[in-house]
């Protein structure tokens, strides 16, 4: 329901997903307790947001002189630029503004900036916002835009999914710390994977259990009644992704022996059973991220929700299943003979024999073709520091 969700948002192009204000604190609140300083003197890019409504603009403008900011920056989209066909409500701060325009208000962004005490109270909040309309609409890709990028240190919002991929570009292009959210699937696009294999980026502390609820009007909550909050849609599979050093990242996992986890794991594919091999790669499965063998050196495969915990100090990234990148990793064509076993037992998806992807035969015979597995292994390093874990 989530991914459904999210493709929904992507082909309608409604993407007005409004972060609550307690998980950007959480958020934000892992990267102070690592570095008290790291927004310190800093000028803060707030891109396709709604400063009105934003939560993104009410915390950091609520906590403009805690941070030791310089400067914050926010940016509008222009109603008409948007798939909004109805129900737009203009905020009383605009319409009471000596500058409101009812006909620019439609096809202009605006842009609010936070620099000084403007209203002479003795500190700088989220009243002293002084705003104008751009001379776009205050789409990111524009000149206008992208001059406020420039003059950046840090660009933090909750970015269109429809335009993830080339709003990412967008910030990399200009070598800019960041805080985005995106969906947890953009792990393994052939544009985001890299950066993280190359340390260049990497996932935030993310929403309590994998989860947002996102203050959203165009979508019906299919949330269970525990979970459900009026006028909010749950999603999950969606992450935080950053530039910024963050402690949860150094964290080492802690996990058991092989052995142990045949004997002890409390899950029933892993209870009991021996790891499987893959027959296309000399790896082994690892169906969950806890049940990474603790004294196994090769390469494995596990899951894209192993990137929560990934700890960079601990392990290895190789790379990951994507047909275009398995013939880079090594992957081997699927044999006939499997395919062949894979269909008998009813297996689903087009295969043909002519693809490289990871496979393998479970305990009890079955032809399997696992869902997107990242290859990893253990460091040098770790395995150096930790020779009780490898004696073999």
């Amino acid at each position: 329901m989530a991914n459904k969700k999210l493709s929904e948002a992507k082909n309608a192009k409604n993407d007005e997903f409004y972060t609550q204000y307690e998980d950007i604190q959480r958020e934000v609140n892992a990267y102070l307790e690592y570095n008290p300083d790291v927004f310190r003197g800093k000028t803060i890019l707030l891109p396709c947001d709604d400063p009105e409504w934003s939560n993104f603009t009410r915390f950091f403008a609520q906590n403009f002189e805690n941070f030791g900011l310089k400067k914050i920056i926010s940016t509008s989209y222009a109603i008409e630029s948007r798939n909004i066909k109805e129900g737009y409500q203009l905020s009383i701060f605009e319409m009471e503004s000596p500058q409101f325009d009812e006909d620019k208000t439609k096809t202009h962004g605006k842009i609010f900036t936070l620099t000084r005490d403007s209203n002479k109270s003795g500190v700088i909040d989220i009243d002293d916002l002084e705003w104008h309309y751009l001379e776009g609409d205050g789409d990111f890709r524009s000149d206008e835009v992208k001059a406020l990028r420039d003059e950046a240190d840090i660009i933090i919002t909750n970015p269109p999914f429809s335009l993830f991929k080339e709003f990412l570009a967008w910030i990399v292009e200009a070598d800019k710390q960041f805080l985005v959210i995106g969906n947890q699937n953009a792990i393994t696009y052939k544009e985001v994977f890299p950066l993280i294999m190359q340390n260049k980026m990497w996932l935030g502390r993310g929403f309590k259990g994998g989860a947002a609820h996102f203050i959203n009007k165009y979508y019906t909550d299919y949330a269970t009644a525990s979970d459900h909050r009026e006028g909010m849609i749950r999603v999950s599979g969606v992450v935080w992704f950053t530039n910024i050093e963050h402690g949860r990242r150094h964290q080492p996992m802690s996990l058991m022996t092989m052995e142990d986890n045949i004997k002890f794991s409390k899950h029933k594919e892993v209870n009991g059973n021996p790891y499987a091999k893959y027959i296309t790669f000399d790896a082994l499965d690892v169906p969950y991220s806890d049940a990474i063998p603790k004294d196994y050196k090769g390469i494995m495969g596990v899951p894209k929700s192993f990137m929560g915990t990934y700890c960079c100090e601990q392990f290895e990234l190789l790379g990951y299943e994507r047909e275009d990148e398995n013939i880079v990793v090594g992957i081997k064509n699927m044999p006939e003979e499997f395919l062949e076993v894979y269909r008998q037992q009813g297996g689903k998806g087009h295969y043909t024999k002519g693809m490289k992807m990871l496979c393998y035969y479970d305990n009890e015979g079955n032809a399997k073709i696992p869902f997107s597995r990242i290859l990893i292994r253990y460091t040098d390093e770790w395995i150096k520091s930790h020779p009780e874990d490898f004696k073999a």
